[in-house]
């Protein structure tokens, strides 16, 4: 089935290289730097066939133009103005086939205003959803708003969550320790957030990468996606000292109380 491999950068980028086997043509997700999606593509015998982007953030767009020095391909994203390689601009409800593999386009605007999401529903070509979320869905967070409002980014989340349980979420920063640390002081007493903080730390005590994680997962452990919960609404209006409940408030105080944890 495809095979979806994290080529890191940076500090803690993943940029995300897939291919179906037995082919050579790969796709890559985000490419903030071109040099160590060259470098994996020469060491696994593979020639680049399109480039995914999800917004313009210079650590997700950096690599392209390099990257169209050696390769001529097509540029899928956002129409923006920021980013001016994009050769086919996505929105909403569009559809994209890219190496045999269907995507849906969501836009998810929070992080930034242009931000689109990818989601490959289960198909013949993969065993299980894939979606690829840029910054707006993290492993146990979620984006910063650089742009967007409170209950434009808890909109976002909210359609992400809505995605099947068993879709795999391929964000792009290993931020998962450290949101799982805020998790923790937000809901202490949630049983499966403990055991993922485990699980997920014996993966990076083995230098191993703690995505791609799921939807299930993120529902159960992702203070952002547990806005009604009633702990979570409760600890955070007694981190902001107010009363408002609604659900779109809850998430702004969490993600102020993040900004600052």
């Amino acid at each position: 089935m495809l095979q979806i491999n994290p080529v890191k950068a940076f500090n803690d980028n993943y940029l995300w290289v897939f291919h179906q086997p037995g082919t050579r043509s790969a796709c890559v997700v985000d490419p903030g730097d071109a040099q160590p999606v060259l470098d994996y593509l020469a060491a696994n015998d593979l020639t680049l066939g399109a480039i995914l982007v999800t917004h313009h953030h210079a650590d997700h767009i950096g690599g392209i133009n390099n990257l169209l020095t050696s390769y001529d391909v097509p540029v899928y994203g956002p129409a923006s103005a920021k980013i001016p390689q994009v050769t086919h601009p996505l929105k909403q409800a569009d559809d994209v086939t890219v190496l045999d593999v269907k995507f849906n386009v969501l836009e998810v605007p929070g992080h930034t205003l242009e931000h689109i999401a990818y989601y490959a529903p289960t198909s013949a070509n993969q065993q299980a959803p894939v979606l690829f979320c840029g910054d707006t869905l993290f492993a146990a967070g979620c984006g910063r708003m650089f742009e967007g409002t409170p209950p434009m980014m808890y909109g976002s989340l909210q359609k992400l969550a809505s995605l099947p349980l068993e879709t795999l979420v391929y964000c792009t920063h290993e931020y998962t320790m450290s949101n799982l640390n805020f998790a923790m002081a937000v809901m202490p007493h949630n049983v499966d957030l403990q055991k993922r903080i485990d699980a997920e730390k014996n993966k990076r005590d083995k230098g191993l990468p703690t995505l791609p994680s799921s939807i299930q997962l993120e529902l159960q452990t992702n203070p952002f996606l547990r806005c009604s919960d009633p702990l979570v609404v409760a600890n955070a209006i007694n981190q902001a000292k107010t009363a408002q409940r609604d659900p779109a408030t809850i998430f702004g105080t969490l993600r102020h109380w993040k900004d600052n944890f």
